[in-house]
C-alpha cells in the first residue's frame, strides 16, 4: 500500500477507511464518500472558482466487458452547451478531485463536461492501478463517450477530447481509432513519452518484461515521489494527499510494460494526428517530455494546431502550480475551445 496519512479533521472511523486496503473498489467506494466533502473544501484555487448554474450528476453504469464504470457529467444549468468534453483523466487519478474543479470551471463556462474512471481507476470496477491493455481501456472510453454523443440532446454539438498526461495518450489513441469522429484535442502534458529520468533503464526493463510474464499485478518498478516532481507550487504539494482513492504505489509490473509499449506506439504515429490540435505543456515537466509535444506539434498532419509551452511549468499545470498559472492556463482552454465552437457548424457526429 502506499503510504498512509493521517487527517487531523477526520473521525477515527473515517480515517480506517481511508487507510484500508484501496485494490478493492468498495474501499475506493466507501473512503471517497465519506470524505468528499473535505477534500472539496481544501484550500486551491480549482475550489474556490464559482460554479453557480452548473448542474452535476454522477452514475455507475456496465459496460460491455461486464466492469461497472463510475461516470459524472457537469452541465450548464440554464442553456443547452456549446459543446460536449470529453474528459480522459491521467495515470493513478480519478474524475472526482481535481478533475471536479477543471470540469465545473468549463461548464460555468458553458460546456458539457463529461468524464470517467477508466476500469482499475477511481469508483470504477477492476484492480487498483492495473492495465492488462491499453488498447481495452482505449475501447471502454470509445464505448462510453459514444453512447452520450449518440443521445439526441448532444448529437448535433461538436465534441472534444480533453487528455492529461497519460490522458493525452488515451485521447490520442482515442482519435487514432476514430479520427473523423471529433472535433478537436486539448492535451495538456499529454505522456507522447515517459521522460528519461522517470522511464527505467534498459537493462531493468528487460528484467521487469521477463518477470511480468509471471508476475504482471506486483508493484515492483521503482519510481520517485510523483507530487513532487509534478508541482511546482511547493505549498499544493499536501493537497494532492486528499486525493485519497488516487493509485499512489509503485506501478504494478503489467501497467508499466503497457504506458511504455504505448507511448513508443504513439511517437511512431505523430504524424497519423489530424484533429484540430491543442497542446499545453510546462517547459520544466520532468514527468512527460515537453520534447514529443513540440515533435507532435511538428508532425501531426493537422492544418489546425496549437502548442503553448509554460516557462519554469512542471507537470501539473492545473493542480500544482502557482494560482495565476493554473488560472491562465484554463483562461487559454476556455479561449481556444470558444474559438472553435464558433467556427464549427453544428452537425458535427
Amino acid at each position: 500500500m502506499g503510504k498512509q496519512v493521517k487527517f487531523l479533521q477526520t473521525s477515527e472511523d473515517v480515517q480506517k477507511l481511508l487507510d484500508a486496503d484501496m485494490d478493492n473498489v468498495s474501499a475506493r467506494r466507501s473512503a471517497r464518500e465519506a470524505f468528499k466533502q473535505i477534500q472539496l473544501s481544501i484550500d486551491h484555487c480549482l475550489f474556490k472558482i464559482p460554479y453557480d448554474g452548473v448542474k452535476m450528476k454522477e452514475s455507475y453504469e456496465l459496460n460491455s466487458r461486464g466492469l461497472e464504470i463510475f461516470s459524472k457529467s457537469w452541465l450548464p444549468e440554464t442553456s443547452p452547451p456549446k459543446a460536449l468534453i470529453c474528459f480522459c483523466h491521467g495515470y493513478g487519478d480519478t474524475c472526482t478531485f481535481f478533475v471536479e474543479g477543471i470540469a465545473r470551471k468549463l461548464a460555468s463556462s458553458g460546456y458539457g463536461v463529461f468524464a470517467m474512471d477508466y476500469a482499475g481507476f477511481g469508483l470504477s470496477e477492476g484492480l487498483h492501478g492495473y492495465i492488462p491493455s491499453f488498447n481495452k481501456l482505449v475501447d471502454d472510453v470509445i464505448e462510453h463517450y459514444s453512447k452520450i454523443k449518440e443521445n439526441p440532446e448532444f448529437r448535433t454539438l461538436p465534441s472534444f477530447l480533453f487528455g492529461q498526461s497519460m490522458g493525452g495518450a488515451v485521447a490520442l489513441k482515442v482519435h487514432l481509432k476514430q479520427p473523423d469522429s471529433w472535433s478537436g484535442a486539448i492535451l495538456v502534458a499529454p505522456m507522447c513519452k515517459i521522460a528519461d529520468d522517470m522511464a527505467p533503464s534498459w537493462l531493468l526493463t528487460q528484467v521487469l518484461i521477463g518477470v511480468a510474464k509471471v508476475l504482471p499485478k506486483q508493484k515492483l518498478v521503482p519510481m520517485n515521489d510523483f507530487t513532487e516532481m509534478a508541482f511546482r507550487d511547493k505549498k499544493k504539494i499536501p493537497l494532492a494527499t486528499y486525493n485519497v482513492i488516487a493509485y499512489k504505489d509503485k506501478p504494478r509490473l503489467g501497467t508499466a510494460l503497457e504506458l511504455l509499449r504505448t507511448t513508443q506506439e504513439i511517437e511512431n504515429e505523430l504524424q497519423e494526428v489530424s484533429l484540430p490540435l491543442f497542446i499545453l505543456h510546462g517547459k520544466a515537466d520532468v514527468v512527460t517530455d515537453p520534447s514529443v509535444s513540440k515533435a507532435l506539434y511538428e508532425k501531426a498532419r493537422s492544418s489546425d494546431k496549437k502548442l503553448n509551452l509554460y516557462d519554469e511549468a512542471y507537470h501539473s499545470l492545473l493542480e500544482g502550480e502557482p494560482d495565476e498559472m493554473i488560472l491562465g492556463v484554463l483562461g487559454d482552454i476556455i479561449s481556444w475551445l470558444d474559438d472553435h465552437t464558433k467556427s464549427i457548424p453544428t452537425t458535427h457526429s
